[in-house]
């Protein structure tokens, strides 16, 4: 939580946007001056405060505010810090540069990345500087491939301004202190299998995982042994009905614990980072959920301490 800015990845449908929102209340609560950049063009952590998807900053409590970070949108914004005006009306109009940018996934990417960089480097004054900038990346491959283009894009282009800018984006990523690549997954068993793989990948490029999210944990409240006192008491009173229903449940809960246990021990055993454990939260959606993440969070994550060091589980 002391670095400038965090990137989250993770598998579709894990929770990785409500670790994010779960964050970033949490951060802003601490008083820093946070901002979630969502790539979900639906901006759901925005839309949650009754805020619309925004290319700006957009406050929505006290310490956090939230912008959504657009491909097309984005490289516009973009170039427009780096070239003049009268320029980019003219290209922008050029039906070359709109088939090079449906064409150039890549060049998308560099810019959305870059656009983050922006935000935590180059914010214009009189604005202030944002504490921390916590970038809601999307799925797993795309987000990876946008976290290597600026290391392939650096040697690529050389010592032209796109060369550089690549370079001064990949060695904020690889900055341990300032940036810190963030996981998060589910017992589910190819969340965990791209979760070990997003580790082994960033690896590649020399940047280690600062830490990881294991979200929606079963919280089981039943044993085996409750299970055999509910027979046993049942087969006493006759009258109790459902039992075995009720008996069923917790060996469902019991069965879905246990995988859940041995899904964390292997990623405890394979990521070079601290593995959080975020208990499932039913019932609870938008600002509630986040709210409920963010208090569990509060007591994982003591402010003296950073994601880094977070203890496991």
């Amino acid at each position: 939580m002391r670095r400038r800015l965090l990137v989250m990845l993770g598998k579709g449908g894990v929770g990785r946007s409500a670790v994010t929102a779960a964050l970033a209340l949490l951060s802003s609560r601490r008083g820093q001056s946070t901002l979630v950049i969502e790539a979900d063009p639906r901006a759901p952590i925005a839309g949650a405060w009754g805020g619309r998807p925004s290319f700006e900053p957009l406050e929505l409590a006290p310490n956090l505010s939230a912008m959504m970070l657009g491909g097309q949108e984005s490289l516009e914004q973009y170039l427009s810090i780096v070239a003049p005006r009268a320029v980019l009306r003219a290209v922008f109009r050029s039906r070359i540069y709109q088939y090079f940018v449906h064409a150039a996934p890549a060049v998308r990417e560099l810019t959305m990345m870059g656009k983050v960089f922006h935000e935590i480097e180059r914010r214009e004054a009189p604005l202030k500087p944002w504490d921390l900038v916590i970038f809601d990346a999307p799925a797993s491959g795309q987000a990876l491939s946008m976290i290597r283009t600026p290391f392939a894009a650096g040697g690529a282009f050389g010592d032209s301004v796109a060369g550089r800018e690549a370079r001064n984006i990949a060695t904020l990523l690889s900055d341990f202190a300032r940036c810190g690549i963030v996981a998060v997954t589910t017992a589910e068993t190819l969340a965990v299998a791209e979760t070990l793989e997003l580790g082994h990948a960033v690896g590649e490029l020399e940047i280690r995982l600062a830490a990881a999210f294991f979200n929606r944990a079963i919280d089981a409240r039943f044993t085996a042994a409750d299970i055999v006192r509910a027979g046993r008491l049942a087969e006493r009173d006759a009258a109790l009905g459902g039992v075995e229903d009720l008996a069923e449940i917790a060996r469902g809960a019991i069965r879905r614990r246990t995988r859940d246990r041995r899904a964390f021990e292997l990623l405890r055993r394979r990521l070079d980072c601290g593995v959080v454990e975020v208990a499932e939260r039913r019932g609870a959606a938008g600002i509630e959920l986040y709210d409920n993440l963010a208090r569990r969070l509060a007591a994982e994550l003591p402010p003296e301490g950073g994601l880094g060091t977070a203890a496991p589980g």
